[in-house]
């Protein structure tokens, strides 16, 4: 089967890809006290976190913005991006039963595990949209570079979760080492600082971190109504597509051996 016989065969199970997604925030917050306000939590205790640390205690600058929403407009997309890659990850092994008994598209567990935490982001921007308010925040035309920075973001993630998810059926050591890579990735993403900060001999070298213009721009383009860094985003889309490309081949490459080691 080549890749546009895998992708229609994908197409056609849209439906199984949604219902999913739907189970996978289901059970997450089954029998939760709080519930889907855990959605909310996660990011809103960070900004708390961060402000307490970065900007009373180390004294970070934040760009002339209040540090609180300078930090929560990087942290959203942050946790959004590394909760849904521990998730994907997992999403292979953690649905064996389903991969041991019924011939299905396999992608479509980590493609849902990013779906359902696409849900906690809608959930958790509503905090965010009050914080506009509070910090007069005015929205702008440039918020509608949110669509393509998101689609860039969630293609990415896709691709790391695929890639992940495929490795961690061979090798479990997958489900702890992810923790700590986002821990640590997340330190050198511009997310509790401004790429600003970044001394300039070494801007060439941090800008290979494709969150780091894909958390820039979400910064510029809703905090500072200016458009983000269209070279070093166009470079990190080009890189996110052939990764993408790449990552599913070896997924589906591997993707007849699921079954059996499992």
């Amino acid at each position: 089967m080549n890749v546009w016989e895998h992708l229609k065969e994908l197409v056609s199970a849209r439906e199984l890809l949604l219902a999913i997604a739907a189970r996978s925030v289901q059970v997450r917050y089954k029998q939760s006290f709080l519930g889907i306000a855990w959605a909310i939590m996660q990011p809103l205790a960070q900004m708390l976190v961060f402000t307490l640390v970065f900007s009373w205690f180390a004294k970070v600058p934040s760009e002339g913005i209040p540090y609180p929403i300078f930090a929560y407009s990087a942290l959203l997309p942050w946790s959004f991006f590394a909760s849904s890659i521990s998730t994907a990850a997992s999403s292979i092994v953690g649905n064996a039963s389903l991969i041991t008994k019924v011939r299905l598209p396999t992608e479509v567990f980590p493609f849902g595990a990013v779906l359902a935490r696409g849900v906690d982001l809608a959930i958790a921007s509503l905090i965010f949209l009050a914080m506009m308010v509070i910090y007069q925040v005015p929205p702008t035309l440039h918020l509608l570079w949110l669509f393509p920075l998101l689609l860039i973001q969630v293609l990415l993630t896709m691709a790391i979760g695929l890639f992940l998810s495929a490795i961690d059926v061979f090798y479990r050591d997958i489900d702890f080492a992810v923790g700590l890579v986002m821990q640590l990735w997340m330190y050198i993403s511009p997310v509790a600082y401004p790429v600003s900060l970044v001394p300039e001999p070494y801007q060439g070298l941090y800008m290979l971190n494709p969150m780091v213009p894909i958390i820039d721009g979400y910064r510029r383009a809703i905090l500072h109504a200016t458009p983000p860094d269209w070279i070093r985003l166009a470079w990190v889309t080009v890189a996110t597509l052939l990764f993408l490309i790449l990552a599913y081949w070896f997924f589906k490459a591997q993707e007849r051996e699921f079954a059996d080691v499992v």
